[in-house]
C-alpha cells in the first residue's frame, strides 16, 4: 500500500511517499481504508520535533530521537471498514467511520488497523451521515478538543463566553458548539476571518490585530483558548481578566486530549441534526502532503486542512 513515511525530523520534505505492506487486523480491530486524513497542529510538532525546552527529550524519547519510531505519523482518518478481527462488536465490513489515532499514529496511508475500544492509542466511531470524509476529518480532531474543552467549562445556556483563536479547526467548531448550547459567543481572530467567523454564529467578533480592541464591559462564564498559550497577546490578557469571579479560563493546551468515542458520537449527531458544521480550508491529494504541512505551518488557514487518500495515489 501506499504510505507517507517521516524519514528524520525536519521541514514538511522529510514526508516521502513509499510503498510499505497492508496490515492486517488481529482479533480485537478493524482495518480501515483511510479515504482521507488530516494535517493536524499534532502532525508538525511530530514531524518537526519543535518543542519547547522542557518537552523536547521526553517527547524524543517517547516517539523516536532521530526520527518517528512509527514512520507513519498522522493522528486523523475518515475512512470505510475494510476487514475486522473476531472479536469485533460495534462496526461491520463496509461501515463509514471517522476517529483520531493518538499514539498510534499510522493515518498518513491507505489503510492502517485500530482497536474499536477507546484508548491512548487511538478512538473510532461511526462517520456523520450528512458530510464527506474530508469534512470529517476536522469533525473528528477539532470537535474532540472543541467538546471536551466545552464540557470541562460547564458551558451552559445564557452563558457568556469568548472564544480566541476562533477561526481554526477547533476554533470554528467551538463557536457552533457554544452557540447550541445556548450560550452569548464572542469570538476573537484575525482581520481576514472576521466575516468568516460571524458566519458561524458568533455574536461578537473582534479583531486581535486590532491594537486598539478590547472585551466588552460584560464579564465572561468562560473564556476558551482555541489558539494555545503559546501566543499570547494583550487582548488575550485582557479576556482573561474579564471573567467573573467563578469564570474559567480553558486552553486547548490544557491537559491531554482524551480520546473518546462517546463524544465523536455526539459530535455526529450534532453535525447529523445540522447543529454544526465542520469547517475544511483546503484539501490536498496525498502527494503533496508536504505543501499541506507548509501550508499549516504558514498559520493562514481557517478550519481544518484534508488529504485525499486514493487508492493506488
Amino acid at each position: 500500500m501506499k504510505a507517507v513515511i517521516c524519514t528524520k525530523y525536519g521541514p514538511p520534505e522529510v514526508l516521502q511517499l513509499r510503498e510499505i505492506p497492508k496490515p492486517a487486523p488481529k482479533k480485537d480491530e478493524v482495518c480501515i481504508r483511510i479515504c482521507a486524513t488530516a494535517v493536524t497542529a499534532s502532525d508538525i510538532v511530530i514531524r518537526s520535533s519543535r518543542l519547547p525546552l522542557r518537552f523536547w527529550l521526553p517527547m524524543r524519547l517517547a516517539l523516536g530521537l532521530t526520527k518517528p519510531r512509527k514512520p507513519v505519523i498522522g493522528m486523523v482518518l475518515a475512512g470505510v471498514v475494510e476487514s475486522i478481527g473476531q472479536g469485533i462488536t460495534r462496526f461491520q465490513v463496509g461501515d463509514p467511520v471517522y476517529g483520531v489515532t493518538g499514539f498510534g499514529l499510522g493515518a498518513y496511508a491507505e489503510y492502517t488497523c485500530m482497536k474499536e475500544t477507546d484508548s491512548m492509542y487511538g478512538c473510532l466511531a461511526h462517520k456523520p451521515r450528512q458530510i464527506g470524509y474530508e469534512e470529517a476529518t476536522a469533525a473528528a480532531y477539532g470537535g474532540l478538543l472543541a467538546l471536551q474543552r466545552i464540557e470541562e467549562g460547564n458551558l451552559q445556556p445564557g452563558h457568556k463566553v469568548v472564544i480566541y483563536g476562533a477561526s481554526g479547526t477547533s476554533g470554528t467548531i467551538a463557536v457552533q458548539l457554544a452557540k447550541a448550547r445556548g450560550a452569548e459567543v464572542t469570538a476573537i481572530c484575525s482581520t481576514r476571518h472576521l466575516a468568516f467567523v460571524e458566519s458561524l454564529g458568533a455574536d461578537r467578533v473582534i479583531d486581535y490585530m486590532d491594537e486598539n480592541a478590547s472585551p466588552t464591559a460584560e464579564r465572561y462564564d468562560l473564556m476558551l483558548d482555541t489558539a494555545g498559550k503559546a501566543k499570547s497577546s494583550k487582548l488575550k490578557e485582557a479576556c482573561r481578566k474579564a471573567l467573573r469571579g467563578n469564570g474559567k479560563f480553558i486552553s486547548i493546551d490544557d491537559g491531554k486530549l482524551e480520546l473518546s468515542s462517546r463524544r465523536l458520537n455526539a459530535i455526529a449527531e450534532l453535525i447529523d441534526a445540522g447543529k454544526i458544521k465542520p469547517i475544511v480550508d483546503r484539501v490536498y491529494p496525498l502527494e503533496r502532503i508536504a505543501e499541506a504541512h507548509a501550508y499549516v505551518e504558514s498559520g493562514h488557514k481557517r478550519g481544518g486542512v484534508a488529504v485525499t487518500i486514493e487508492m493506488g495515489s
